[in-house]
């Protein structure tokens, strides 16, 4: 995805982040999505499926994506076998954002792939990925900042905030999180 120069086109001061292209698409999906994908029934996840996989995305025929799901840009999310958006998740896609088989985000949390340069007068816009592995867990509302892996079977808990990658097999919580325990996984196969 290409964001403009903002020392070149100013959108402190009005002047567009991205090009006209990426804001008709981004215009297109919005339409799109708010009028045939957010509001439907929760057994409809085939249905939002295919809408978000028309705008590029790229979401295994398992996943499961919930009514009122936000997604930015769907080109840059991709879901792996058996995965999940929870209803109310917030997917700030502006680079990619990954989730591995069996991965899991409860409702309300925020994956926020973008932020700006406060150090930088012009302040620009940065992006950057979010991985979330195997089987990990992002709890209710929490809060994913750009950059960060979560790694696999990890948690983070309720209202958590991380912008710090998480190492596998960790249970994290708080703000910022820190690291509580490792997490069981008995009875699984990893």
């Amino acid at each position: 995805m290409t964001i403009l120069d903002a020392k070149l086109y100013k959108p402190r001061e009005g002047g567009p982040t991205f090009p006209l292209k990426h804001r008709l698409t981004r215009l297109a999906w919005g339409i799109v999505w708010n009028g045939l994908g957010t509001w439907t029934p929760v057994p409809f996840h085939g249905w939002r499926r295919f809408l978000l996989n028309a705008f590029g995305a790229r979401i295994d025929p398992t996943a499961k994506v919930y009514p009122h799901v936000r997604v930015w840009y769907p080109r840059n999310l991709a879901m792996a076998r058996f995965s999940c958006l929870a209803r109310d998740v917030n997917c700030y896609c502006m680079d990619t954002i990954t989730l591995g088989e069996y991965a899991l985000v409860s409702q309300g949390a925020h994956l926020c792939g973008g932020t700006h340069d406060v150090d930088d007068p012009d302040f620009p816009l940065i992006a950057k990925p979010i991985s979330i592995g195997d089987n990990a867990w992002v709890a209710a509302e929490a809060f994913v900042g750009p950059g960060v892996t979560i790694g696999s079977n990890a948690v983070l808990g309720a209202r958590a905030v991380t912008v710090k990658s998480l190492a596998e097999g960790m249970i994290y919580a708080g703000n910022p999180a820190r690291p509580i325990r490792a997490r069981s996984t008995a009875g699984s196969d990893g």
